[in-house]
Parts: C-alpha cells; sequence; structure tokens
C-alpha cells in the first residue's frame, strides 16, 4: 500500500522567538539545479513566489551579489505590495544571503515593516533536494508582526506552486 502523505512535500517552519529567527525547511523531488534556478531566474520566480490568488511580478531582477531584485506581489483586485531583495553573497548552486522589505515601486524601503535577513542554502537529497531558509529579524516585534501579516501560509503556498512548477519541468 502507498502511503500518500509521504508523497506531498511538507513545507516545516520552526519559530525561535528568543533568537529572532525563522526556519523553513522544505524538499523537493528536483535536483538543485533546477531549484536553484527557479529561485534565481525571474521569469521562474513570477510563476511561483506568491501565494495565490496573488501573482509575482519582477520588475529588475541582478542576481549577483550586490545586486537586487524588485518585484510587486499583486492581489486579485489590483492591490499591489512592492519587495525588495538586496543579493549579499552568493555560492552558486549552494546558497545565498540577502536582506528584503517592503518598499515603494522604486525600491525605496518602507520602515514601516522589518526587514528580514535571509540564508538560503540548496542540499541535494537522494530523492531530490532540499532548501533550507533561515530568516533573521531585529527584535521579537519585527519577527511576530511579520508572522502576523500572514508569513507562514503564505510562503508555505508559494513554496506549494514552486512544487507544482517543478513537477511540470521534471
Amino acid at each position: 500500500m502507498t502511503n500518500l502523505t509521504a508523497a506531498k512535500n511538507e513545507t516545516r517552519i520552526t519559530r525561535d522567538l528568543v533568537g529572532k529567527k525563522l526556519t523553513v525547511i522544505r524538499e523537493f523531488r528536483a535536483p538543485v539545479a533546477l531549484v536553484w534556478k527557479s529561485w534565481t531566474e525571474s521569469a521562474l520566480l513570477d510563476k511561483w513566489w506568491a501565494p495565490r490568488p496573488w501573482r509575482a511580478e519582477t520588475k529588475t531582477l541582478d542576481f549577483r551579489e550586490g545586486g537586487m531584485w524588485l518585484y510587486a506581489m499583486i492581489g486579485p483586485d489590483g492591490t499591489t505590495a512592492w519587495c525588495r531583495v538586496d543579493f549579499k553573497t552568493i555560492v552558486p548552486g549552494k546558497s545565498f544571503t540577502a536582506e528584503n522589505g517592503f518598499c515603494d515601486e522604486d525600491g525605496n524601503i518602507n520602515s514601516s515593516f522589518p526587514r528580514m535577513r535571509w540564508f538560503v542554502e540548496f542540499k541535494p537529497t537522494a530523492t531530490g533536494s532540499e532548501v533550507d531558509v533561515l530568516i533573521g529579524f531585529d527584535d521579537e516585534a519585527d519577527m511576530q508582526k511579520i508572522i502576523d501579516m500572514g508569513f507562514e501560509t503564505g510562503f508555505t503556498m508559494g513554496l506549494g506552486n514552486l512544487d507544482e512548477l517543478l513537477a511540470q519541468q521534471g
């Protein structure tokens, strides 16, 4: 008998309030190279990043150390939330670090919202790959604000979209 629950990848999110960080772990049945490409190319990011019924739309993406991704998340009613990701370090095919936050359409950071520091690592597994994301915050209140905005549900939905995209490409 097949265990259907084991056939579905699950997003695991751990909160560390004292350490001011969230850890997100997700496995994919696709090689690291394909998962990496899906995280680093705008045409692919736009297909999975936003939780449905929202969609992501890249204005610019310069994936290099010192580069930036400026994109909008657009709701079904036309509501637009602009975000900026500043890439700090990149180890091709393995990991990258970035700082991101909400901004205006020109990339000017909105200081009313917390900035997040991301460390994203890509690892091969026996069945494909694993992505580990560590998100750090300046303080507990900043982390709680992002959680209260629905980050965990939204990011889990986005990673589910990525699973579907990878299955189409495989």
